[in-house]
């Protein structure tokens, strides 16, 4: 498959070189749109009239045609079996990805000392949030980097509908996908 994935954005050259370096190095190019200011984005219809950019996914034949587009909330983690269906769709035969993720394998036990494990990345917010949480409720917790720990993210990707969303908790077995105050404190409760 001859296919490249570049990330774009709004912000300068250091900037996105300092996001790179927060979450330990990225695989792929990333190119600013920084002057003039979104004027990639504004071609392809998803700059803001406020300058910021939208999250989106745009595929690109090799005719430079726009083949696929998908704008979507800059906290939501697009769904990879719709982008490789896309994908497949521009190359025919193409097999680009299994058509379901394998089955979970059994959650991780958090260890003695650990009530929960938070399957996360460097760079989420609502990891942030939940380690606050935990610290401020003396809930003794384990992180498991999904960006470091590939088998720990296919885990999450089984839990998750094939998405690779953070954070993801084990609470004694009990599998919660994204920071869900009210589902966290439940099954913190019920383990008492």
């Amino acid at each position: 498959m001859e296919t490249q994935v570049l990330g774009l954005s709004v912000d300068s050259e250091p900037c996105l070189k300092a996001w790179a370096d927060s979450l330990g190095g990225i695989t792929y190019p990333l190119l600013s749109d920084f002057y003039p200011h979104g004027q990639i984005a504004q071609m392809y219809g998803v700059l803001r009239s406020e300058g910021k950019a939208e999250r989106a996914i745009i595929i690109v034949d090799k005719q430079g045609i726009v083949r696929y587009v998908d704008v979507h909330d800059i906290d939501r983690q697009p769904d990879n079996e719709e982008l490789f269906r896309a994908l497949g769709a521009i190359e025919p035969g193409l097999v680009v990805a299994p058509a379901r993720p394998k089955p979970a394998p059994e959650p991780v036990p958090a260890g003695p000392k650990a009530e929960v494990t938070m399957y996360c990345t460097s760079w989420c917010p609502d990891c942030r949030r939940a380690r606050a949480y935990f610290k401020d409720h003396n809930v003794t917790f384990a992180e498991v980097d999904i960006g470091r720990d590939r088998d720990a993210a296919a885990r999450v990707r089984g839990w998750a509908k094939g998405n690779e969303t953070t954070p993801t908790f084990d609470i004694r077995n009990t599998i919660i996908v994204g920071y869900d105050l009210s589902k966290i404190e439940a099954a913190l409760a019920a383990k008492s």
